[in-house]
């Protein structure tokens, strides 16, 4: 008998939960030089303001973005992909997404920071109609000790 071959499910946006505070403290360290604890991201899943989901097949994490919202405008605080996912698109499906949260949430504006040297995210974030509208320069600090200027970039949310 033939067992016929099942697709793993396509990963789903979903909202965080506080049992993925290891999970995305993981994925975060994966992306950035500092890294967030697993203490860190539980502080962040219990704050009001901030919003967070995740992409994965079922109870599994393969990206995750946390915005922190203030009146009418919020922040991405952070947005990471698994690196071996990197690539597949999930980054773009996560941000959509996102971005229809916080505009169901009454957010109108939305801002991030970007290192001008992470040339995949600055192409996504721009295909997703942010504009920059400002720099900080020596914002990052990179594992060489060198450091890197932020982009500010800004999105309109209709």
């Amino acid at each position: 008998m033939r067992i016929p071959f099942l697709m793993p499910p396509t990963p789903s946006v979903r909202a965080l939960r506080m049992q993925d505070a290891a999970a995305i403290a993981d994925l975060h360290a994966e992306g950035f030089h500092a890294s967030w604890s697993a203490q860190d991201c539980e502080s962040m899943l219990l704050d009001k303001a901030v919003v967070g989901q995740g992409i994965g097949r079922g109870a599994g994490l393969e990206g995750f973005v946390l915005s922190r919202m203030a009146a009418d405008e919020a922040e991405i605080l952070t947005i990471a992909v698994a690196r071996r996912r990197r690539g597949a698109g999930l980054g773009k499906r996560l941000l959509q997404a996102h971005l229809g949260r916080l505009a169901g949430l009454g957010i109108r504006r939305l801002f991030l920071e970007v290192d001008e040297g992470n040339a995949p995210a600055r192409a996504l974030y721009g295909r997703l109609g942010f504009d920059e509208v400002g720099r900080r320069n020596g914002y990052y600090r990179k594992p060489d000790g060198s450091a890197a200027t932020a982009l500010v970039l800004k999105r309109e949310l209709d």
